[in-house]
Parts: structure tokens; C-alpha cells; sequence
């Protein structure tokens, strides 16, 4: 099961970054690509006032993280 969505774009070096170390801590996602989902884009600029900046992550509980590092992501899901 996904532990959260991440919003990302396919030519966005930080999003591939890290994809790259999620996929390495066997953390299981959700990818949706903005450019291809526009209600995944409104989303995306809702959490960053009006930008599209990936990659975003959003949490089941709502709660949003905007291009964090692996650390921020793995204290978020232990907490």
C-alpha cells in the first residue's frame, strides 16, 4: 500500500532523485505526473500558493511536504 502521493513532473531532476531513494528504502508510493493530470497540478498549486513546484508529496492525513529530503519523509511516516 502507498504511504503517500508523490506529484512530480518527468523532467524534474529532484523528483528523480528522489524516486531513486525511496525506491532504494523500499518505501512504496504513489507517482502522479502534473503535466499529464491537470486536477493533480490544481493540487499541487493549492499546497505551494499557486506554484507548480515538485516534487510534492501529500500524506493520507492532508498534511504536504514540497521537494523534502528522504529524512523528512521516513520521520514523517515513524511518526
Amino acid at each position: 500500500m502507498a504511504a503517500f502521493t508523490m506529484y512530480s513532473t518527468p523532467w524534474c531532476g529532484y523528483c528523480h532523485r528522489l524516486k531513486g531513494q525511496l525506491k532504494r528504502a523500499g518505501i512504496e508510493f504513489t507517482e502522479v505526473d502534473i503535466e499529464q493530470v491537470p486536477d493533480a497540478a490544481k493540487i499541487v498549486e493549492k499546497v505551494n500558493n499557486g506554484n507548480q513546484t515538485v516534487p510534492t508529496i501529500v500524506f493520507p492525513d492532508g498534511t504536504a511536504m514540497t521537494n523534502p529530503s528522504i529524512a523528512q519523509i521516513t520521520d514523517k511516516l515513524v511518526a
